[in-house]
């Protein structure tokens, strides 16, 4: 136990005395919160919303030279320009003389794209090159569609002011959530799920690297005569557990208070990624802790396998490879968070880390199986630290090629 304390103590001065990893954490931290706090002292309401300092009396108008430029060329006298700038705002119309006069103004670029109408329920759409997210046609669909609706009225004699607002009469509505809101907290949960992603990723292939430099310096065989290779893990993996989470917490926790702070500046617009609730936060810590753990004791046993820090990325791209695959299920998933694949996730250690956060945030989940995925996960990480230290106890002091698992897990079974 003297020897873990010992190593502990050393890893996280090693990690500590970097001044990259110091500079990093502040400079995300302080440039964080800067940023969060820029609408308390810089007027932002074009994209808040809400005025800086004061609220914003007058809206500046795109200049008209700036505008899109749309040509009509309307042949049977059913449109209407006013309506169809409701229909297309910051549209500058412009009246075509014929059809070879639009087209020839859509070739040379000198409009976005032409409409030529051709009866009260049909017209030809003019565009050079289509772009992908073309939203033109379906908005004159919906134009056209208007103006066939007052032509018919205005055929039968009927008041089309008065059955317009019999369709479109406004509806109040008054949610009551008995239970959880997932359309709003979909975004911070994906958030948390990149961050939980990232953070084994980064802290993983580093505590791969420093055991796999260790042996490639021969430092390795210095450090298991005055220590055992158990210590050795749990403390590389404890100390990058800790710097990890000090690390992300200093960072998270700046972005979280300085938003919080300036929530009202910012007009809310930023709550489904920043203003998580308490309860999330906390289980997100404990099921994320556990997930860095897990995989911690495993990529700490892939740096054993390597002899060489170049060896690393074939070494670990089997780990790599569950790790990526668990990602992307998760985000897909979130969208069924009551779905059974998402269950089946939420309770396998390779993925509750994140799956399981994202229920208890989005779904229902019963305190029996929060705790029974825990126990689940905190099981699998005492598994993953025994297999971890024998693994690395078997590789540390193998040189040459990169192990392959299945030989080092034959190999330990030989041993015992």
């Amino acid at each position: 136990m003297k020897n873990f304390w010992i190593v502990l103590k050393y890893e996280l001065k090693e990690y500590f005395a970097s001044k990259g990893f110091v500079a990093f954490t502040l400079i995300l931290a302080i440039g964080g919160a800067i940023l969060l706090s820029l609408p308390r002292f810089i007027d932002m309401s074009g994209f808040t919303g809400v005025g800086g300092k004061e609220e914003i009396e007058e809206v500046k108008t795109e200049a008209k030279e700036d505008w899109d430029k749309l040509y009509l060329y309307d042949e049977v006298g059913v449109t209407d320009i006013e309506l169809l700038k409701q229909f297309f705002p910051e549209t500058e119309w412009i009246i075509a003389e014929n059809v070879d006069a639009l087209k020839k103004a859509v070739e040379e670029n000198e409009a976005e794209a032409g409409f030529v109408v051709k009866s009260a329920d049909a017209y030809d759409y003019y565009v050079f090159n289509k772009e992908m997210y073309d939203h033109n046609s379906a908005m004159f669909d919906e134009a056209m569609k208007e103006f066939y609706r007052i032509s018919y009225c205005s055929e039968k004699n009927w008041d089309y002011a008065e059955i317009a607002g019999m369709y479109e009469v406004p509806i109040t509505v008054n949610e009551q959530i008995l239970g959880k809101d997932t359309q709003s907290n979909y975004w911070y949960c994906y958030f948390l799920v990149i961050i939980v992603f990232m953070l084994i990723v980064l802290y993983g292939q580093m505590i791969a690297v420093s055991i796999t430099s260790e042996k490639s310096n021969r430092a390795i065989e210095v450090l298991v005569t005055s220590t055992s290779p158990n210590s050795l893990l749990f403390g590389k993996v404890v100390a990058g557990a800790v710097g990890g989470l000090l690390q992300s917490g200093i960072i998270l926790g700046s972005l979280l208070i300085s938003y919080q702070f300036n929530r009202a500046q910012w007009g809310g617009i930023l709550d489904m990624f920043l203003h998580i609730p308490s309860s999330v936060l906390v289980t997100f810590a404990f099921f994320g802790l556990g997930g860095y753990f897990f995989y911690a004791f495993l990529y700490g046993a892939v740096g054993a396998l390597a002899s060489k820090t170049e060896d690393i990325s074939k070494s670990s791209s089997g780990l790599m490879a569950v790790i990526m695959a668990v990602y992307v299920f998760s985000l897909v998933q979130l969208t069924n968070i009551d779905g059974p694949i998402i269950k089946v996730l939420s309770y396998l250690p390779i993925s509750s880390y994140s799956t399981m956060f994202a229920r208890i945030a989005m779904g229902s989940v019963s305190t029996v199986e929060i705790v029974i995925s825990f126990l689940i996960l905190l099981a699998s990480i005492i598994g993953a630290g025994i297999l971890g230290a024998k693994l690395y106890r078997m590789g540390t002091l193998r040189y040459g090629n990169p192990i392959k698992l299945s030989s080092a897990l034959k190999s330990i079974r030989q041993s015992e």
